[in-house]
């Protein structure tokens, strides 16, 4: 299998696709003027302590204060997980090998911490100073969610000041390995800090870790100076931006190369690389044809296909992905049977397509929160068992926390997604002036009827006053076709002098009476 990592850099923003077999898997938008915020630290102050919803809001500086749930609150390595990248929350503490009784002792005693933790209300006041690092985007107008559990990730470790643990990445499953890496990183890890070996790290020299955890302490401790002499609310450390942080975290021996089409963003991400990992900067290609490198590399029609609602399977069946408020919700559809006979194998088959490109899906969109996904119905329940294992065994692919529920008898499962960001449809798209982003407009008939009872109304509290009628030109046609049109109808009835404007600026639904003789716009008047 043939990795790559391809990088369109242009004015406007950098976008990053990750291909596999020139198939895009993973795809990234990074605009400058909304640069990536997960990751940045901050000395904030406590706005809000709400027992109710053990919850507190940390004013940081931002639009909205930032969100603080109490079981981000602590030093524990447990509330870390998900801020990164999976190696951050997917990582083993094997510091002692222990018998079976011994780990399921440990582990009823973790599940009464965790309970005596959840019941505990921290003692946060309001106006109190707290460092913060932000650990969700902000969603949908919400503010930022935040931990106060530090991390700093680095090419091949990540460093949690506080903390005393060393953990591995589970997707190191040599054992020899692990206790390598496990007592080099004893050896060089300073007092009062805990580590978290990353996937990178495999077969990486003492030199490369001690140089990787090197640049974090010192990193750490110009932080700690900043908190020192600045006040609240301000940042105190801004985290890569998404092109550099991609390269930092999936760039990994698998990927056989980069290629960047910007002679300044391949200067920094080769200096980047020189300086973590040497052996790998041979990979590291400007790419200077005159073509446009999406459109060499085949992406640009890939990432097209990704903002559509609807999404083909090979064997002729497709998936609808919608976006409502509360969820997404995916619709499986057959495409012909063979025969009758042959329903449930047909209708297994095409669950099985679809399932296996829902995952692709979500990860390349990046939808997160609950997915609601409509099956064929299968009446056998071997079959709806297959479904949920092979969605199981694709989920294994990604990166983000996933947790799904077996398949109901009609044909339903239930799925959330880890969401840290924004979706790649919000980050790419706005929502629709005409239709205010719910997708539909009113009928023109319906907006011409809404002008005539807003003149009626008009009528009832004015005897004559010359007015000016705003709209969209696309209803121009329909308020005056025919041999006596819907507009002279409407000044003859009304007997109003009546002017019609166009405004392309205008939403096609939407109207606007000016009084002629003010300049006064009187819609609201009589709405």
């Amino acid at each position: 299998m043939t990795k790559e990592i391809i990088i369109n850099s242009t004015a406007s923003q950098n976008r990053v696709a990750i291909t596999e077999n020139s198939n895009l898997v993973d795809f990234f938008v990074d605009h400058p003027e909304k640069k990536r915020m997960v990751g940045n630290i901050y000395l904030g102050k406590v706005a809000r302590v709400l027992p109710g919803i053990r919850a507190a809001f940390v004013d940081i500086g931002l639009k909205h204060d930032a969100f603080l749930h109490f079981s981000d609150i602590g030093d524990k390595l447990e509330d870390m997980k998900g801020i990164f990248d999976d190696d951050e929350s997917d990582f083993e503490d094997d510091e002692n090998n222990v018998d079976a009784d011994d780990k399921q002792k440990e582990k009823q005693g973790d599940v009464k911490k965790e309970e005596h933790r959840e019941k505990q209300t921290p003692k946060l006041k309001k106006g109190e100073e707290i460092v913060v690092q932000i650990i969700k985007e902000p969603v949908k107008g919400k503010g930022v969610r935040v931990s106060s559990s530090i991390s700093m990730p680095g090419r091949f470790c990540v460093l949690l000041p506080f903390d005393n643990k060393i953990g591995v990445s589970k997707k190191i499953s040599d054992f020899r390995e692990r206790r390598r890496l496990r007592k080099l990183a004893r050896g060089i890890l300073p007092q009062d800090c805990g580590l978290i070996i990353r996937t990178a790290a495999k077969d990486q020299t003492e030199e490369s870790l001690s140089g990787d955890l090197k640049f974090l302490v010192n990193n750490w401790s110009e932080i700690q100076q900043r908190i020192k002499n600045q006040s609240p609310p301000s940042i105190v450390h801004e985290d890569l931006s998404t092109t550099v942080s991609v390269i930092r975290d999936l760039f990994t021996p698998d990927v056989s190369k980069i290629f960047i089409d910007s002679k300044k963003l391949y200067k920094e991400i080769k200096d980047y690389v020189q300086f973590f990992q040497p052996e790998l900067v041979k990979r590291v290609d400007l790419y200077k044809s005159s073509v446009s490198i999406f459109e060499e590399f085949k992406i640009e029609e890939q990432i097209k296909k990704l903002m559509g609602v609807r999404v083909p399977l090979p064997s002729g069946g497709h998936i609808v992905i919608e976006h409502t408020e509360a969820m997404v919700v995916v619709d499986v559809n057959s495409g012909r049977y063979a025969a009758k006979k042959d329903q449930e194998l047909n209708s297994l088959k095409t669950d099985l397509e679809a399932s296996r490109e829902i995952v692709r899906q979500l990860r390349l969109r990046d939808i997160g929160g609950l997915i609601v996904v409509d099956f064929i119905d299968l009446e056998d329940d071997k079959n709806r068992k297959k479904i949920y294992d092979e969605l199981k065994k694709e989920f294994k692919k990604d990166r983000a926390k996933i947790a799904m529920l077996p398949m109901t008898e009609f044909g339903l499962m239930q799925i959330t997604r880890e969401r840290i960001r924004e979706n790649i449809l919000q980050s790419m798209h706005e929502p629709c002036p005409y239709c205010e982003g719910t997708g539909l407009v009113t009928k023109k008939s319906n907006v011409a009827h809404e002008i005539e009872e807003w003149l009626k109304r008009f009528k009832q509290e004015n005897k004559s006053k010359p007015l000016i009628l705003k709209i969209h030109p696309n209803l121009q046609d329909t308020l005056k076709r025919g041999r006596i049109s819907f507009f002279s109808k409407l000044r003859f009835k009304y007997v109003f002098r009546l002017r019609m404007e166009l405004d392309e600026k205008m939403s096609i639904q939407k109207f606007q009476f000016i009084d002629l003789r003010t300049g006064e716009d009187i819609t609201d008047n009589y709405s």
